[in-house]
């Protein structure tokens, strides 16, 4: 026994499964390992070659969440069910985290892990790290200001920006993961229960109890084969930190638990058990798109002030008459519909804020006229149909930036539901004009907007555009968003039972495109997202 002599007894254990043999050997553990010290491997808290969803044999789970839901006000009535799981290193907290993601069977979910909200280091703690001499299992180790804030917000059904931690550098990328709120939020990681104001947000605390050596053979596996450092490190960083937080940080919290999950992944008991009380949580949290309640919403009342139709000229009015006219070529519709657009986008361009600007003419004199008085313009269309007044604008306004929002309505709800987003950086500081042709309910609308508003571009700076708007998309869209500028070029009265607008245009997007639209097609459908 000399050789163990002032050693612990881990460091017995694991020489008994390097040097002993036998079926206890970690060999069979893990991967064959150069124990040499040799370069780490860049790795980081979320891989960004992983698409943002879970498949499991039923659906696809969106894990990156989705915008929130939102009533004929415009606001969010429920708030987003957090599920809490703690437990220490390498206990299978994040195989827990799926196993109920897979139970569950909701499409929307966010997985967030503790690790993304590691402190950025200084540069004496980074060569502390580098020896393994730096302390990553304490609550200080964290940044609990941002991770309450972002968990806050997305309990909100807010978009958020997750840091990405590069555990190599010590440091965060400077790309950070965009994530929107969800259904369900789970979060992990071993001071889940550490702080006071985390605690509060959470709906649901569970501790995932896993025996202590098998929660080190894990860590060994992970550090040395996805964080690329050498065994001696890790059993050192074990033996002077892991072991002790556990047992001074991280085991007292398992009171603060709801329920407590033993052996991890593998308890399937415990895991149906935990599925079953989300279910009826969110069974009582439910809200649905009430498209009834927003058709009676604003009856009767008059247009609002927000609202500017396009002059009903002969020349508009000759416009009109071709584009809804059903035996309309598809070339003279589009030509028609891109004039009508030019002159949209224009009229949309005069409610830009604006200043005094004088220039010199070439006669010497000068001409005291009006500047663009903000940061940038972009503009965002509501795919698909929206998409085609992108030329439009591009066409008088100089470099603008682009975005594009994808909006379906799920068959089985008829909610709508965010399924692709691309914005250009930086949005917040700009004037949006949303775009889309027909506004029918304004169901696909409000949640652009709302999409727009979670990114943090002021109300007051978004302007809607659309060809064709029916009253009760305008007054949907400026009862819920009062400093929303709406233009168009139309104002129909009615929707019909399929919320179509009446007397209407048609499927905008497949008579522009060349597309059949289905039997049963609707405004609010989904590859014409225009509603």
């Amino acid at each position: 026994m000399d050789k163990y002599k002032h050693t612990s007894s881990v460091d017995i254990w694991l020489s008994h499964l390097f040097y002993g043999g036998g079926e206890g050997s970690l060999d069979r553990l893990l991967p064959s390992v150069n124990t040499s010290l040799s370069p780490r491997k860049r790795t980081t808290s979320q891989c960004k070659s992983e698409p943002p969803l879970l498949r499991t044999s039923k659906r696809t789970i969106y894990t990156a969440g989705r915008p929130p839901w939102y009533n004929e006000h415009g606001t969010q009535s429920k708030e987003a069910f957090v599920i809490g799981l703690c437990g220490g290193s390498a206990s299978g907290k994040t195989t827990v985290a799926r196993k109920i993601i897979e139970a569950l069977d909701v499409p929307w979910v966010v997985l967030l892990s503790m690790d993304s909200f590691y402190k950025v280091l200084t540069a004496e703690q980074q060569l502390l790290a580098a020896n393994n001499d730096y302390n990553f299992d304490h609550p200080d180790a964290f940044d609990f200001s941002l991770l309450v804030h972002t968990i806050r917000k997305l309990k909100q059904g807010k978009s958020v920006k997750i840091p990405v931690y590069d555990f190599t550098t010590h440091g965060r990328q400077k790309v950070w993961k965009t994530v929107y709120g969800a259904s369900v939020i789970i979060f992990e990681g071993i001071m889940s229960f550490a702080d006071k104001e985390l605690l509060k947000l959470l709906d649901m605390k569970i501790f995932v109890d896993t025996d202590s050596d098998i929660r080190l053979v894990r860590r060994l596996r992970r550090d040395i084969t996805e964080r690329g450092r050498d065994i001696d490190g890790v059993i050192k960083q074990y033996n002077k930190f892991v072991k002790p937080a556990f047992e001074q940080y991280i085991e007292p919290t398992m009171r603060l638990a709801d329920i407590v999950v033993p052996r991890g992944g593998g308890n399937m008991v415990a895991i149906d058990l935990i599925v079953q009380h989300v279910h009826s949580q969110l069974e009582e949290r439910k809200l649905r798109w009430d498209m009834a309640a927003l058709a009676s919403a604003h009856q009767a009342q008059p247009l609002p002030q927000t609202l500017s139709v396009l002059e009903s000229t002969p020349q508009v009015r000759g416009m009109h008459t071709i584009i809804r006219n059903k035996e309309t070529s598809r070339d003279e519709f589009i030509f028609y519909s891109k004039r009508l657009m030019r002159l949209l986008i224009e009229r949309a361009l005069s409610f830009l804020p604006s200043q005094v600007h004088i220039v010199q003419t070439p006669q010497g004199e000068d001409y005291e006229g009006r500047t663009f008085h903000g940061k940038r313009i972009t503009g965002v269309s509501i795919l698909r149909a929206g998409e085609t007044m992108e030329p439009a604008l591009r066409a008088v306004c100089k470099d603008v930036r682009i975005g594009k929002i994808l909006i379906q309505t799920n068959q089985d709800t008829g909610e709508p539901e965010l399924h692709y987003l691309r914005l250009p950086k930086d949005i917040s500081e700009d004037h949006v004009i949303l775009m889309d042709c027909t506004v029918s309910t304004g169901a696909a609308a409000m949640m652009a907007i709302r999409v727009l508003l979670d990114h943090d571009v002021r109300e007051d700076k978004i302007l809607l555009v659309s060809l064709l708007m029916a009253e009760m998309g305008v007054h949907s869209v400026a009862y819920a968003f009062p400093q929303v500028k709406i233009i168009t070029t139309a104002v129909d009265k009615k929707v019909n039972d399929l919320f179509h607008i009446i007397p209407g245009i048609g499927n905008f997007g497949d008579r522009y495109f060349g597309t059949d639209a289905p039997p049963d097609w609707s405004d609010d459908d989904m590859d014409e997202p225009s509603c």
